[in-house]
């Protein structure tokens, strides 16, 4: 049996960190019921066509859910969204900013109906406060937290690749859900869960923020390099190649210079005995490491770090990522169906002892529409009413 099993999910779900949260349950056996518009589905569906046609981004976080298409402002498609809701264990929203309230979808009026469920609100800047109002997307809320002011290269900033200010607002929302859900077993009581993309990023930005606030002041960018840590960053090799080279601390640091810079009068030179004067003369530093790896070809400096016990890694780009012998050594990948054909996806990264974890197709729009009204006890007839009056 998979850990989840026999919990229902009800996602009013779109773009990321709603859908992110409700795959990690899903992944655990869940019953995610995802509902989505009428006709369009999730706007998310249409970010791109990478994958057989389909978005790359819905494909990645909506497997194995049931795709329920459903006006929710219709009072037919309300009174279905009631009887979900009288039986499932969790709601999860991240609709525009109070739309859940202006639909009597607030947790404290849902709580008065359906006592035992656990509703998750993730907003964008909080539910309520000054910025309540405000949309958030995930850059947006990379500038405001000042991620953006911290990466890039003294020349320019640039936003982090991914969506790191969704998938940490998800991430928080799987684990507040679950931790609601251990406390309603324990307590009997269904305390609501709520995330902010912003305060879920800012988070994140704690040791910067400590940093700035109580130390030199903010760190420099300093592109692909570690902004507070030295030497802890890139260095070309002779042909051509880029090996990343990371040392922590100063026993790392006394072993770097006798293995491999072959400098052991540097371990206790004033300018680099410590990790924060090695921050302070970067630049030196930086001439010294560079020159020695300026001698070494790629394969030679790994072979050197490696036979050294420093830390390094390559620079692989997306591609070398996806043939990564991690992933193909650990048997990460599974087969995973969508509307468009087969494709390969990882497996969730926690790994629970003895569990199984679904990795079941991604949903067509409204692919479950009908199956889930008929298990509500809706006739054919009705069901086709429905859809005629635009309710589904």
């Amino acid at each position: 049996m998979m850990p989840l099993a026999g919990l229902t999910v009800v996602s009013l779900e779109q773009a990321v960190a709603a859908p992110f949260a409700t795959r990690q349950l899903a992944d655990l056996g869940a019953r995610v019921i995802k509902i989505e518009r009428p006709g369009a589905g999730d706007f998310a569906r249409r970010y791109d066509e990478a994958v057989h046609g389909e978005s790359s981004y819905f494909v990645w976080l909506n497997r194995s859910k049931e795709s329920l298409t459903l006006d929710i402002k219709h009072p037919d498609g309300r009174r279905v969204l009631e009887e979900l809701l009288r039986d499932a264990d969790v709601l999860v929203q991240n609709l525009g900013p109070g739309a859940a309230d202006r639909l009597g979808l607030a947790a404290a009026t849902l709580a008065e109906h359906h006592p035992r469920l656990v509703v998750c609100d993730i907003t964008g800047f909080g539910a309520d406060g000054p910025w309540a109002g405000r949309k958030a997307y995930d850059l947006l809320v990379q500038f405001e937290t000042g991620l953006v002011s911290l990466t890039g290269t003294p020349d320019g900033v640039a936003k982090v690749g991914i969506s790191v200010a969704d998938i940490a607002a998800g991430m928080y929302a799987y684990s507040g859900i679950l931790t609601a859900l251990y406390t309603r077993a324990t307590t009997g009581v269904a305390h609501p869960v709520s995330v902010s993309l912003f305060e879920a990023l800012a988070e994140w930005m704690g040791q910067p923020a400590y940093y700035t606030a109580y130390g030199p002041g903010q760190p420099a960018r300093v592109g692909a390099a570690h902004a507070t840590i030295a030497p802890y960053g890139p260095y070309d090799t002779a042909d051509g190649g880029t090996v990343l080279v990371a040392v922590q601390h100063d026993r790392d640091w006394a072993l770097f210079c006798r293995a491999v810079l072959d400098r052991p009068e540097l371990i206790d030179d004033p300018r680099f005995a410590r990790s924060s004067a090695r921050v302070a003369h970067r630049d030196e530093l930086n001439v010294v490491v560079a020159a020695r790896f300026a001698t070494l070809d790629a394969a030679a400096a790994h072979e050197l770090l490696d036979r050294a016990g420093i830390a390094n890694a390559r620079l692989n780009d997306v591609a070398a990522f996806l043939a990564h012998p991690v992933l193909a050594g650990r048997a990460r990948w599974r087969d995973v169906d969508t509307p468009g054909g087969p494709v390969r996806a990882l497996l969730p990264p926690a790994v629970l002892g003895g569990a199984e974890v679904r990795m079941d197709p991604v949903p067509a729009v409204g692919e479950h529409t009908e199956r889930i009204l008929a298990d509500l006890g809706r006739t054919a007839e009705q069901i086709a009413a429905l859809r005629d009056a635009g309710a589904i």
